[in-house]
């Protein structure tokens, strides 16, 4: 598979989501705007609403099962920092680690 297309890359995310799963910290909101925030449902904002709610480690929004086959439930509002972890990026790597998933590999 060539891993440098986009197609693909998005491909191994929905294979993946262990990055989605990896930390109750890690899905935290930082540079979203008031309005961005209002588009995220509340079942899915923590009670102290700096971050997505979590069940244990994973993100409540997570549909799925870890290295078979995830889908964001808010994907198209999803907070900054889901939408800048890449696959094969260090958190993806660190991730996917955390989860036995071997790292990405996305030189060209």
């Amino acid at each position: 598979m060539d891993q440098n297309s986009t197609t693909d890359l998005s491909q191994l995310c929905q294979a993946c989501g262990a990055c989605c799963a990896y930390s109750v910290n890690w899905p935290r909101f930082s540079i979203e705007s008031d309005e961005e925030l209002a588009l995220i449902p509340q079942a899915f904002v923590n009670e102290r609403q700096s971050g997505m709610r979590c069940d244990g480690d994973r993100c409540s929004a997570l549909k799925g099962k870890i290295g078979d086959a995830t889908a964001c439930g808010i994907y198209a509002v999803r907070p900054e920092v889901c939408r800048t972890c890449m696959p094969g990026d260090a958190e993806c790597a660190m991730a996917r680690r955390k989860f036995g998933l071997p790292v990405i590999d996305v030189t060209l």
